[in-house]
């Protein structure tokens, strides 16, 4: 029988929970080549409850970007509707750059996988960027973000500064003028 979440025991599943936000944590601290046994160790299981939970560091690594997804599509769903249509899409562009900031080289070494369509991970991946598409639309609709501008290009100008600054620690200090100089990019032209 598959475990799922619904038949884990609960205390297997608060090792995976527990598993889950100290990995986080270590690879924030480490970049995606942290070790498993720091995780372990910091999570106070055994390395074999880790590969119970989590056989392959990639199985880690896709747990934590579903997260991050999955809280990314919720995060845009509550903030649908209930803020203006421009800061709305700010403020969640702003949780989306950070959050694929935070573990370096996550998003390098995950990108092969959000591409395969029969990976939960590219399931949760496109929720979250039709979620974004939404705010995107919204924003367009007030005429606050160019027509022109397709949720693609949204998510690969935001990739795109994640990805400079993960690759560049030297300009996390521009991080916030790079944002909004994509911000005012994405802005119609005065009188257009």
């Amino acid at each position: 029988m598959t475990e799922t979440p619904r038949n884990r025991r609960a205390d297997a599943q608060r090792n995976r929970e527990r598993i889950l936000a100290v990995a986080a944590t270590v690879i924030e601290e480490q970049g995606t080549e942290a070790s498993l046994r720091d995780v372990a160790r910091r999570a106070e299981v055994g390395l074999g409850t880790l590969y119970r939970h989590f056989p392959t560091r990639e199985a880690l690594l896709e747990a934590l970007l579903r997260q991050r997804f999955d809280r990314l599509a919720e995060r845009a769903q509550a903030l649908d509707g209930a803020a203006e249509p421009h800061e709305a899409l700010v403020e969640w562009l702003r949780a989306f750059v950070a959050g694929a900031g935070a573990y370096r080289g996550l998003a390098a070494s995950m990108m092969a996988t959000i591409n395969d369509e029969g990976s939960p991970l590219h399931a949760s991946c496109h929720a979250m960027r039709q979620a974004g598409g939404r705010l995107l639309e919204r924003a367009q609709a007030t005429g606050d973000v160019r027509a022109d501008v397709t949720g693609l290009d949204l998510f690969a100008l935001a990739s795109a500064v994640s990805w400079m600054l993960d690759q560049a620690p030297s300009l996390a200090a521009r991080g916030d003028h790079l944002f909004g100089l994509v911000m005012d990019g994405l802005r119609p032209p005065p009188g257009g």
